[in-house]
Protein backbone atom coordinates (compact mmCIF):
# COMPACT_ATOMS: atom_id res chain seq x y z
CA UNK A 1 0.00 0.00 0.00
CA UNK A 2 1.46 3.34 -1.05
CA UNK A 3 0.28 6.47 0.67
CA UNK A 4 0.72 10.01 -0.49
CA UNK A 5 3.20 12.03 1.57
CA UNK A 6 2.89 15.78 1.81
CA UNK A 7 5.64 18.19 2.87
CA UNK A 8 4.70 17.94 6.57
CA UNK A 9 4.86 14.11 6.46
CA UNK A 10 8.29 14.33 4.85
CA UNK A 11 9.47 16.82 7.47
CA UNK A 12 8.24 14.56 10.28
CA UNK A 13 10.03 11.56 8.79
CA UNK A 14 13.19 13.60 8.25
CA UNK A 15 13.22 14.75 11.89
CA UNK A 16 12.59 11.22 13.14
CA UNK A 17 15.41 9.85 10.99
CA UNK A 18 17.73 12.39 12.59
CA UNK A 19 16.52 11.88 16.17
CA UNK A 20 13.79 9.37 17.03
CA UNK A 21 13.93 10.44 20.68
CA UNK A 22 12.24 13.78 19.95
CA UNK A 23 9.07 14.19 21.99
CA UNK A 24 5.71 14.60 20.31
CA UNK A 25 5.60 18.26 21.33
CA UNK A 26 9.10 18.88 19.90
CA UNK A 27 8.17 17.18 16.63
CA UNK A 28 4.92 19.11 16.38
CA UNK A 29 6.71 22.40 16.97
CA UNK A 30 9.35 21.65 14.33
CA UNK A 31 6.70 20.99 11.66
CA UNK A 32 4.34 23.79 12.80
CA UNK A 33 1.51 21.58 14.06
CA UNK A 34 -0.18 21.10 17.38
CA UNK A 35 0.37 17.77 19.09
CA UNK A 36 -2.94 16.12 18.13
CA UNK A 37 -2.58 16.50 14.34
CA UNK A 38 1.09 15.58 14.64
CA UNK A 39 0.21 12.41 16.59
CA UNK A 40 -2.46 11.50 13.99
CA UNK A 41 0.08 11.84 11.18
CA UNK A 42 2.57 9.67 13.05
CA UNK A 43 -0.10 7.01 13.63
CA UNK A 44 -1.01 7.07 9.92
CA UNK A 45 2.67 6.71 8.97
CA UNK A 46 3.04 3.79 11.39
CA UNK A 47 -0.16 2.07 10.26
CA UNK A 48 0.86 2.41 6.60
CA UNK A 49 4.20 0.74 7.35
CA UNK A 50 6.29 3.71 6.26
CA UNK A 51 7.38 4.33 9.84
CA UNK A 52 8.44 0.82 10.82
CA UNK A 53 10.24 1.29 14.13
CA UNK A 54 12.20 3.78 16.21
CA UNK A 55 15.58 2.57 17.36
CA UNK A 56 18.87 3.71 18.88
CA UNK A 57 21.98 3.56 16.71
CA UNK A 58 25.06 2.31 18.53
CA UNK A 59 28.74 2.93 17.81
CA UNK A 60 30.27 -0.43 16.80
CA UNK A 61 33.81 0.73 17.57
CA UNK A 62 32.87 1.83 21.10
CA UNK A 63 31.40 -1.65 21.62
CA UNK A 64 34.49 -3.45 20.31
CA UNK A 65 32.80 -4.45 17.03
CA UNK A 66 34.83 -2.45 14.53
CA UNK A 67 35.52 -5.27 12.02
CA UNK A 68 33.13 -5.09 9.04
CA UNK A 69 33.04 -7.85 6.45
CA UNK A 70 30.99 -8.20 3.29
CA UNK A 71 30.34 -11.85 2.48
CA UNK A 72 29.31 -12.79 -1.04
CA UNK A 73 27.74 -16.20 -1.51
CA UNK A 74 27.08 -18.39 -4.53
CA UNK A 75 24.91 -21.47 -4.50
CA UNK A 76 24.02 -24.07 -7.10
CA UNK A 77 20.61 -24.60 -5.51
CA UNK A 78 18.02 -21.95 -6.33
CA UNK A 79 14.93 -23.77 -5.11
CA UNK A 80 12.34 -22.16 -2.86
CA UNK A 81 13.08 -24.80 -0.21
CA UNK A 82 16.82 -23.98 -0.17
CA UNK A 83 16.10 -20.25 -0.16
CA UNK A 84 13.84 -20.58 2.90
CA UNK A 85 16.42 -22.75 4.66
CA UNK A 86 19.16 -20.20 3.92
CA UNK A 87 17.06 -17.34 5.33
CA UNK A 88 16.16 -19.42 8.39
CA UNK A 89 19.84 -20.21 9.01
CA UNK A 90 21.23 -16.70 8.43
CA UNK A 91 18.55 -14.66 10.23
CA UNK A 92 19.45 -15.73 13.80
CA UNK A 93 23.16 -14.87 13.39
CA UNK A 94 23.59 -11.69 15.46
CA UNK A 95 26.74 -10.86 13.47
CA UNK A 96 24.73 -10.47 10.25
CA UNK A 97 23.62 -6.86 10.07
CA UNK A 98 22.17 -7.04 6.57
CA UNK A 99 21.39 -9.84 4.13
CA UNK A 100 20.42 -9.44 0.48
CA UNK A 101 19.45 -11.73 -2.39
CA UNK A 102 21.42 -10.38 -5.32
CA UNK A 103 21.35 -10.23 -9.10
CA UNK A 104 24.67 -10.67 -10.83
CA UNK A 105 27.70 -12.81 -10.11
CA UNK A 106 26.78 -13.65 -6.50
CA UNK A 107 23.45 -14.89 -5.20
CA UNK A 108 23.54 -13.41 -1.68
CA UNK A 109 25.47 -10.76 0.19
CA UNK A 110 25.82 -10.31 3.93
CA UNK A 111 27.16 -7.40 5.94
CA UNK A 112 28.81 -8.84 9.03
CA UNK A 113 29.94 -6.87 12.10
CA UNK A 114 32.34 -8.52 14.56
CA UNK A 115 35.26 -7.66 16.87
CA UNK A 116 38.19 -8.88 14.77
CA UNK A 117 39.45 -11.43 12.26
CA UNK A 118 39.31 -14.27 14.80
CA UNK A 119 35.64 -13.48 15.50
CA UNK A 120 34.98 -13.35 11.76
CA UNK A 121 36.66 -16.73 11.30
CA UNK A 122 34.38 -18.23 13.98
CA UNK A 123 31.36 -16.70 12.24
CA UNK A 124 32.53 -17.97 8.84
CA UNK A 125 32.99 -21.54 10.09
CA UNK A 126 29.58 -21.45 11.76
CA UNK A 127 27.97 -20.18 8.55
CA UNK A 128 29.52 -22.63 6.10
CA UNK A 129 28.86 -25.57 8.41
CA UNK A 130 25.21 -24.57 8.93
CA UNK A 131 23.95 -24.90 5.36
CA UNK A 132 24.68 -27.19 2.44
CA UNK A 133 24.87 -26.05 -1.17
CA UNK A 134 27.24 -23.10 -0.87
CA UNK A 135 29.53 -23.24 -3.90
CA UNK A 136 31.56 -20.07 -3.26
CA UNK A 137 31.85 -17.86 -0.19
CA UNK A 138 34.02 -14.78 -0.74
CA UNK A 139 34.67 -12.13 1.87
CA UNK A 140 35.99 -8.60 1.66
CA UNK A 141 36.83 -6.41 4.63
CA UNK A 142 36.18 -2.72 5.14
CA UNK A 143 39.28 -0.68 5.92
CA UNK A 144 37.46 2.49 6.94
CA UNK A 145 33.83 3.60 6.89
CA UNK A 146 33.54 6.71 4.72
CA UNK A 147 29.78 7.17 4.88
CA UNK A 148 27.13 5.48 6.94
CA UNK A 149 23.54 6.56 7.26
CA UNK A 150 20.19 5.00 7.95
CA UNK A 151 18.35 8.10 6.70
CA UNK A 152 16.47 7.60 3.44
CA UNK A 153 16.42 10.51 0.98
CA UNK A 154 13.03 12.16 1.24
Amino acid sequence: MTISLDNVDRQLLDWLQRDASLSLSDLAERVNLTTTPCWKRLKRLEESGILQKRVALLDPEALGLSFTAFVQIKTSNHSETWYRKFVDVVTPFAEVMECYRMAGEYDYMLKVQVADMAAFDRFYKKLVNSIDGLTNVTSTFAMEPLKYTTALPL
